[in-house]
């Protein structure tokens, strides 16, 4: 059985995104509390993004003032909460293009503020990609300080085209807590990309660009036992570059739905499905 949230609206667009959303925004921080009272205010879609960038701001202003006091782990959570209440405030948010990119934005400075809070850290990366920029977040879990080497395991998490690297948060803890160093990343198409770098159909390019990037880091695994999965499905093309396919699963968009980017490029997907994607790589071991 579904989540149930009570609405005055009468617009059929809000009412059907209470109920697909619900479980997803939740599972990504979002306070059930949060989602029952912003949603149940919501008259008309046109008011989605601003409803929620309201709710987003009382986490921010609290999470600012739990930093002031010198409470930074509260003050991450918040920040953190706040960076995903700003994403879902301009989630498929396309027909006002201003109140999205400002939402996003603010989504970025949020999420950003909280890296050096979280436990552990964060470090936003810049990845260069055909003459642009594509940026991530890289999380390395306590335990890698303890490692002889330095070099920790790495999942690289490509987000679906109304994802960005901020989402998905609390999937990320399982990861760090079991010694794997996370890299998120927007895409071509995705997150702080999409404003300035198209779709593209042959995700490895991308992928690539990434896995060239990790080559140069010594503190993250290299080497070629790498394992790719989930989506999108075209960054398994990277197993030319020495990427080894485990699992794939496609993206949490609409078959053949170009998602109203810049790019005329469309989705491959088989079908709708939403999902993390990631790809291990692991050091080579040592003798």
């Amino acid at each position: 059985m579904g989540m149930e949230t009570a609405t005055r609206s009468t617009d059929p667009r809000v009412a059907t995104a209470i109920a697909h959303w619900a479980p997803r925004f939740v599972s990504n921080g979002v306070l059930l509390a949060d989602f029952e009272e912003v949603t149940a205010g919501i008259e008309r879609w046109e008011d989605w993004c601003r409803a929620w960038c309201a709710r987003g701001e009382v986490h921010e202003a609290l999470g600012r003032e739990a930093l002031a006091q010198g409470h930074k782990l509260t003050a991450g959570e918040h920040l953190v909460r706040a960076a995903m209440y700003y994403h879902f405030a301009k989630f498929v948010f396309v027909h006002d293009q201003k109140q999205m990119r400002d939402a996003h934005l603010r989504s970025v400075e949020c999420y950003q503020a909280a890296l050096p809070l979280m436990r552990p850290a964060g470090e936003r990366v810049a990845i260069p990609f055909e003459g642009k920029t594509l940026y991530g977040v890289l999380r390395r879990p306590a335990v890698a300080s303890g490692r002889a080497t330095g070099r920790s395991p790495i999942l690289i998490m490509a987000p679906g085209l109304d994802s960005t690297k901020e989402s998905c948060t609390p999937t990320r803890s399982r990861f760090l807590a079991r010694g794997i160093a996370i890299l998120a990343i927007d895409g071509p198409g995705q997150g702080e990309a999409e404003y300035e770098i198209p779709i593209c159909g042959d995700y490895e390019r991308a992928a690539r660009a990434v896995c060239d990037w990790i080559e140069k880091r010594a503190d993250l695994g290299r080497g070629q036992d790498r394992h790719v999965g989930r989506e999108p499905r075209r960054l398994l093309r990277a197993a030319r570059d020495g990427l080894r396919e485990s699992e794939s699963k496609p993206a949490s968009h609409s078959p053949g739905r170009s998602n109203g980017r810049k790019s005329g490029a469309r989705c491959r997907c088989s079908r709708a499905r939403p999902s993390a994607c990631a790809a291990i790589a692991r050091p080579r071991p040592t003798r």
